[in-house]
């Protein structure tokens, strides 16, 4: 994963999903544009003022080692998993403690309504929880707007697995398209002051929002239940993950 700027914000206070507009196990627009064998669905999404933004959570990895279409939505913004540690012997940051079985995925599409807008004529602030409680402490940072970074970006026309030249430079991307996609694991940015458990019961707020000129146009959040989640209230028995034995980790794009 390419270097991100990073703007850090450490907030506390009990945690929830906000926006009631939110529409939920939906599809992004045009499709998902990154990596192999993602499907599209399971998001969930806020499309206001010409922006889509979604957000999901989903198994990394299945025991064949191809991503899984595997979400555990409630169907209400909540994502449920498993709290264990990476299995060994797949290749995939073993025996690492930071390392999710889970990964959270965004889409962005600034030109939902056809008005023309670019990516880069927003700001986007992506904020990523990392205390387990119910109490949050947020890495908070624009994930479009950074000097280089590895999204999968397309425009309206972009279909499953097609993505914008890569070997275009990152900023000429931004101003010429309109949809950025990746997936990401909570320990792309663990460090000494934001760091994650994998063997935590948890609950862990995720929140992208769309800002013109300060103004905010979108916003979405989900929440992921790892293990018992911050309240000890079990997951529904539909929402288990039973693949212990052979999970895969998600390679970084």
């Amino acid at each position: 994963m390419k270097h991100l700027s990073k703007i850090l914000f450490a907030t506390s206070f009990i945690s929830a999903t906000a926006n009631a507009g939110l529409m939920y196990d939906q599809n992004v627009t045009p499709d998902v544009i990154y990596g192999g064998g993602n499907a599209n669905g399971a998001f969930t999404v806020d499309s206001r003022n010409g922006v889509e933004l979604g957000l999901r959570a989903k198994l990394r990895f299945d025991e064949t080692n191809q991503p899984a279409s595997i979400y555990n939505s409630d169907g209400a913004g909540k994502y449920y998993f498993d709290n264990i540690a990476p299995p060994t012997g797949f290749g995939w940051d073993e025996g690492s403690s930071s390392s999710a079985i889970w990964n959270f995925d965004f889409s962005v599409n600034s030109n939902v309504d056809g008005s023309g807008s670019v990516l880069s004529d927003f700001t986007y602030l992506l904020e990523i929880d990392y205390d387990p409680g119910v109490t949050t402490q947020f890495l908070a940072f624009d994930l479009i707007n950074q000097p280089d970074a590895d999204h999968a970006i397309g425009s309206d026309g972009t279909g499953n697995l097609n993505p914008k030249d890569a070997e275009e430079s990152y900023s000429f991307l931004i101003n010429n398209n309109n949809v950025a996609q990746n997936s990401w694991n909570m320990e792309f940015f663990n460090n000494d002051e934001f760091t994650f458990t994998n063997t935590d019961d948890g609950l862990y707020d995720i929140r992208l929002s769309a800002f013109d000129n300060g103004d905010e146009i979108a916003s979405t959040s989900i929440q992921v239940v790892s293990g018992d989640g911050a309240m000890e209230v079990p997951a529904p028995a539909t929402a288990l993950l039973m693949f212990a034995g052979g999970l895969m980790l998600l390679r970084r794009r």
